[in-house]
């Protein structure tokens, strides 16, 4: 679906890169995490990918052919969800919605279908304008989901969201996937793309310094361990054991025999966990 080779870019006036020789491909039908703190580099790449930056080095491949070779007529096959929400502040999320499906030459969904998935249907008639951030990041999704795209760029798609609300738009993300969409999620909150991505890749200062599954990367870094939290004389203690050979691990079967045990944990990294390990950074 996408293919990055030695993507490299410079600000005018900048001092460094802001990119440095990125090399990716990201499959069909695949979520793919772009992880960093702020300034790593990730809005750069997404802005460079949905053809908003031009003068970058290197090669971009997308949907079949060069990113070069693409005209408006790109913007039928993708869509956008900025962390920064851009929409018509006196016009109603109806009226916004109207406004762009009327760009699409493409079949659209109907405005009030998308909103009613990004749960914003109460809200239809009310001016933009009086919309919480959070209302504001939901219709960006809305709008970019209008023409059932290919290919989605999400940007930091929960921020500003209540637990209940960013819950729906990861189910939402996910229904896309099942539909046949390929998603580039750009986030630095590793509980998102835990739960949401196929692979990432890990961004600190314009380079990637690393590609994986979340899963491979927990195998790789996490703990071969095992905690147990029991009652000891009225308190909670814990002890540790090693994954390997448990079942065979004498005291471990002896605290389970004797103790009145509370919870039994295998200790593996989070993503945040392995982030800080492999690049030295953190999220802030």
């Amino acid at each position: 679906m996408l293919r990055v080779n030695n993507l490299g870019f410079t600000y005018a006036g900048a001092a460094s890169p802001a990119l440095r020789a990125l090399t990716f491909s990201i499959n069909r039908g695949e979520i793919f995490g772009f992880l960093g703190p702020s300034g790593a580099g990730k809005s750069t790449t997404q802005n460079i990918l949905t053809g908003l930056l031009k003068g970058y080095q290197g090669q971009v491949d997308v949907l079949g052919k060069s990113l070069s070779e693409w005209k408006s007529d790109y913007y039928e096959r993708i869509g956008v969800a900025f962390e920064l929400p851009t929409h018509f502040r006196k016009l109603t999320a109806l009226e916004n919605l109207a406004y762009f499906r009327a760009l699409y030459r493409r079949p659209t969904l109907k405005p009030e279908t998308v909103l009613e998935l990004v749960g914003l249907d109460d809200a239809r008639n009310v001016p933009v304008a009086q919309f919480s951030k959070g209302m504001q990041n939901r219709l960006s999704v809305a709008r970019a989901l209008l023409h059932c795209p290919e290919l989605l760029f999400l940007d930091e798609p929960t921020s500003g969201l209540d637990p209940v609300n960013a819950r729906r738009i990861r189910l939402l993300i996910k229904a896309q996937q099942a539909g046949g969409a390929t998603v580039l999620l750009t986030t630095h909150n590793m509980e998102l793309a835990e739960e949401l991505c196929d692979r990432v890749a890990f961004i600190v200062d314009g380079a990637i310094q690393l590609i994986d599954t979340p899963r491979a990367l927990k195998l790789r870094f996490g703990e071969a361990s095992v905690r147990v939290e029991y009652e000891e004389a009225g308190h909670t203690a814990q002890q540790r054991f090693p994954l390997q050979g448990l079942g065979d691990n004498a005291c471990f079967l002896e605290l389970l025999r004797a103790r009145e045990v509370q919870t039994i944990h295998t200790q593996e990294a989070t993503l945040e966990d392995i982030f800080v390990r492999v690049t030295g950074k953190d999220l802030a």
